[in-house]
């Protein structure tokens, strides 16, 4: 099957036209070999799940990566903290295993995770715990990373979460925890807070306020657009005129992901018929 330009859900490398990405995943990597805990925060359409599944991919030989997606998370799962934690446990037991299955044995931490989650005292305390032991016993440093955590901000639980997350990152030197872990979302969770905590004191004290900088450019550069065009040149014969066509599209749409697509798209999809009609 001939690949296509996309503009829903994720892009998959051998069904998609897609930008070249590897400089912004080598820019990536190197917040994640600094032991940085960030946020990826962009507009809807912007290539965050598409840069997080490449992602997954270019740091699995490294490390041992978990992605998680909150939106395949119920709205029961952040009604009470033993739910969550219950949730979390369950989801990420079967995502860390995706790394290699031979990890899971009754001996392991992996397994009395999966124990412990089943207990209806089940904290965010002993699921941090857990992974605690996880961490100090893994062959390989432990990436986590959880797209669409929008999905998970209205609720206070979350808060706690990030409030574990912050407390295993200052401590990191003390007791084993994750190598780095990345957020990605619509908004910057800094300031969540303000938002759940309007009437306490210690609003300000935002429980993501370790988190680095994150300054990649992820928007599509005339050249990006260009190596794209050229991979469905080579594909269809069209004859078009490459260079022009890439800077057209870049000054129409500023290297908008999802705007860059859509036109590739059209182009694609459309103007054969409509040509080919006459």
């Amino acid at each position: 099957m001939s690949k296509r330009f996309n503009t829903t859900a994720v892009c998959i490398p051998s069904e998609h036209y897609m930008v070249n990405i590897d400089d912004r995943l080598k820019q990536i990597k190197q917040l994640v070999d600094e032991n940085k805990y960030f946020t990826i925060n962009r507009a809807r359409q912007y290539g965050k799940t598409t840069t997080l599944r490449a992602l997954y991919r270019y740091l699995k030989s490294e490390y041992y990566v978990v992605l998680m997606d909150f939106q395949t998370f119920g709205s029961l799962d952040f009604e009470s903290e033993h739910t969550f934690a219950s949730a979390f446990a369950n989801s990420f037991v079967r995502l860390f295993l995706r790394n290699d299955p031979a990890i899971d044995n009754t001996d392991s931490p992996l397994s009395k995770l999966s124990v412990d989650s089943r207990n209806e005292n089940f904290s965010l305390r002993i699921l941090f715990n857990d992974l605690t032991d996880i961490c100090s016993v893994s062959d390989k440093p432990i990436v986590l990373m959880i797209d669409e955590v929008d999905s998970a901000t209205n609720n206070q639980v979350f808060l706690d979460f990030l409030s574990q997350l912050r407390a295993g990152y200052i401590d990191r030197d003390l007791e084993p925890t994750f190598k780095s872990v990345i957020l990605a979302g619509v908004y910057d969770i800094k300031n969540l807070k303000h938002k759940l905590r309007n009437d306490d004191e210690h609003k300000y004290n935002s429980p993501w306020n370790i988190a680095a900088d994150f300054n990649v450019d992820m928007s599509f550069s005339k050249e990006d657009i260009y190596g794209m065009l050229s991979d469905y040149e080579n594909d269809h014969h069209t004859g078009m005129d490459i260079s022009q066509m890439s800077g057209l599209i870049f000054s129409y749409t500023s290297g908008y992901p999802y705007l860059v697509s859509r036109i590739c798209q059209i182009m694609d999809e459309k103007l054969p018929d409509k040509y080919s009609s006459k």
